[in-house]
């Protein structure tokens, strides 16, 4: 195995990095065929691969990509006459119930694939009414029509069941190992792709005719688990967003705020920027320290006086805000290393992550 791919990691020294991210970035620096492996400041362990990571690499290897590929975050701006967080919240449409195909004719579907179209997933997904509350470049605000109380549509979430099938259909023939025909598998990935950017752009339009508000075309919609072919090597990101000039949403959690910045990231940073505050335990540690600090009520209505529509109650838990970096150290360390600049920030009104449970409880 050849070693020689370097690792840079872009976080302050007080900045919140697990070693065993670190490491499990010098892991994959000595996979074959590795050149350079950038880690964000959301970094964090996954399965087979860093999250919060760019890889550069002569050879393809979708373990790096995962199963959810094309998953991103979207933004949308609203027109809402009255933004009352618990009514809003109680108009949500239920994102767990897959559209009707036959209400999508004439919809052009990525590899046809209509299972669990217009639904959200569970994990770290969500689709979020927030409002602007912060305006950090008023000029690069206004070129994208956004101002201070502007209510905006955030939409996190993939490609679902089709992504797992593209990465089952690989793992089961060759594990771990490199694409054996890359291009076979590219011609699939961007087919994941372009069906996650439909399926926000379908829940987005659930969403805002549940709530009767105006939807408006995305501001950003940017895919942060995804392969490319880049100066002639395959650029993976897992959980890191393109940072070469587009504008991104860096999720923060539904109890604080998020950041839409403008990326300047190049090639050190492997022209990536972070997707997100990032873990800082694990869905079980959330959990067991949840359970001893709150109760399933203080959990739906966060510190910022945004209401959480959430019918699983381990999701509750395992997805509270606690579970995760400082989102403004994540953006801080982006600055820093000028990998990118705040443009505006949002905090939450609703966030939705799963339905309420039948019979009223939720």
């Amino acid at each position: 195995m050849q070693s020689s791919a370097t690792v840079t990691v872009f976080a302050a020294p007080g900045s919140w990095i697990e070693s065993d991210a670190v490491a499990q970035c010098h892991q994959v620096a000595a996979l074959d065929g590795m050149i350079h492996v950038a880690g964000m400041p959301d970094l964090h362990p996954g399965k087979g691969a860093p999250i919060g990571a760019a890889m550069i690499s002569s050879v393809l290897y979708p373990l790096l990509v995962g199963s959810d590929i094309g998953c991103g975050i979207a933004v949308f701006p609203l027109r809402l006459k009255r933004v009352v967080p618990e009514k809003l919240a109680a108009r949500f449409p239920d994102l767990d119930v897959p559209l009707d195909p036959g209400g999508l004719a004439g919809t052009d579907i990525p590899a046809g694939c209509t299972d669990s179209l217009g639904t959200l997933g569970r994990g770290n997904h969500f689709a979020e009414l927030a409002r602007v509350d912060a305006v950090a470049d008023a000029a690069h605000a206004e070129r994208l029509g956004l101002a201070a109380g502007d209510v905006v549509l955030i939409v996190h979430s993939g490609s679902r069941g089709l992504g797992k099938r593209i990465l089952r259909a690989h793992t089961e023939v060759h594990g771990a190992g490199p694409a054996a025909d890359p291009a076979v598998y590219l011609a699939a990935h961007d087919d994941a792709v372009r069906w996650g950017h439909l399926n926000r752009r379908l829940m987005a339009e659930r969403v805002a005719d549940a709530i009767g508000a105006h939807l408006g075309e995305p501001i950003t919609d940017v895919c942060h688990n995804s392969v490319e072919v880049r100066d002639g090597a395959y650029l993976h990101r897992k959980g890191a967003a393109p940072g070469d000039g587009q504008d991104v949403l860096i999720a923060g959690t539904r109890g604080t705020r998020s950041f839409l910045v403008a990326t300047h990231a190049g090639p050190e940073a492997a022209h990536s920027v972070a997707h997100g505050a990032g873990r800082k335990m694990s869905r079980s540690d959330a959990l067991r320290r949840g359970k001893a600090k709150h109760t399933v009520e203080e959990l739906r209505r966060t510190a910022v006086g945004s209401v959480v529509v959430c019918g699983d109650r381990q999701l509750l838990f395992e997805e509270a805000p606690t579970a995760y970096k400082r989102i403004e150290q994540v953006i801080g360390d982006l600055t820093g290393f000028g990998l990118a600049t705040p443009v505006v920030s949002t905090v939450p009104v609703v966030t939705y992550k799963t339905a309420p449970q039948r019979g009223g409880r939720r």
